[in-house]
């Protein structure tokens, strides 16, 4: 099934849904980043609510960054994702591992720790809108509805969840229902959506039941005035560095600094956190810059 985004409202336009499957850009971060298990999964739910977030959005070009810093070992969370459907991430210390949880899950929140979570929305103009909050579980979808009750006022349920298989991630994805303020009012509708939303066994096995979003809107929300958007759309992990962008950074470093590179090791190496691809520059590539630095130093004289 393809990664994809689908969204829902019920109740009279009171109740807005949103459901992802992040199934095969979770497994390009896996692979990309080298990730264990508990890392996978901490990440994978990160990049699931950072997209619906994301999907809110209106203007063209917005973006949500998602920040979750713990003291546990996995150190810190960062996933930047946008109402495009783009999303890239990654994690401090990815080869972290720990055992299973009491419920014999993968322990994300105990890879977390305790902490904050840090939003940015940038909605294209003007100044970023930003947030922080302590964690309240470290589980990610807990704490990212917490954000939402409390940063934006709005009553949220957030189901998020990854399963990696010996073979790698075989689900990934996540829903949100939100009560809109129209309906906020109605405390029987509230209660009865909680309910519904807290009798599911999770996200992830539904997935792996052969459920649909569709499907899983209809059996959440079907008797509830449910109206899908007949539009899906196709989500995917991308990240938009370029080497163009290295060399532009490696210029600012100054020319001393690149004459130095270019002595001591004939070249430069940099990686981009955000989806591990490494660009090789080499000292040809650095005296070019040096070059250049030097034209608009003469130009500037």
């Amino acid at each position: 099934m393809a990664d994809q985004l689908m969204r829902a409202t019920a109740a009279d336009g009171g109740i807005r849904a949103v459901g992802v499957i992040t199934t095969r850009l979770t497994e390009e971060a896996r692979v990309r980043h080298k990730l264990s298990s508990v890392a996978t999964a901490a990440l994978g739910r990160t990049m699931s609510a950072g997209l619906l977030m994301a999907s809110s959005m209106k203007r063209v070009g917005s973006r949500v960054n998602v920040r979750v810093r713990g003291d546990g070992p996995l150190g810190g969370i960062l996933v930047d994702a946008g109402l495009d459907g783009t999303v890239r991430g990654y994690v401090q210390n990815p080869t972290v591992e720990l055992p299973p949880n009491a419920k014999g899950k993968l322990d994300v929140s105990g890879a977390v720790g305790s902490g904050y979570l840090y939003v940015v929305r940038d909605i294209g103009y003007g100044y970023p809108y930003s947030s922080t909050l302590e964690l309240v579980s470290g589980e990610i979808g807990d704490d990212v509805a917490h954000y939402l009750v409390n940063s934006e006022q709005t009553p949220s349920a957030l189901v998020l969840g990854v399963f990696v298989g010996s073979g790698g991630v075989t689900a990934s994805g996540g829903l949100l229902v939100q009560v809109l303020p129209k309906a906020a009012r109605d405390e029987a509708l509230v209660a009865m959506l909680e309910s519904r939303v807290s009798a599911l066994s999770g996200f992830t096995p539904l997935l792996q039941a052969g459920k649909t979003l569709t499907e899983i809107f209809g059996d959440l929300l079907g008797d509830m005035g449910l109206n899908i958007f007949p539009e899906s759309q196709i989500l995917r992990f991308h990240c938009g560095c370029s080497f163009d962008r290295v060399l532009g950074a490696l210029k600012m470093l100054g020319g001393a600094e690149l004459q130095d590179m270019i002595l001591k090791d004939d070249g430069a190496e940099a990686t981009c956190d955000f989806c591990g691809t490494v660009y090789q520059a080499s000292s040809d590539n650095l005296a070019q810059l040096i070059a250049d630095l030097k034209k608009e130093v003469f130009i500037a004289e």
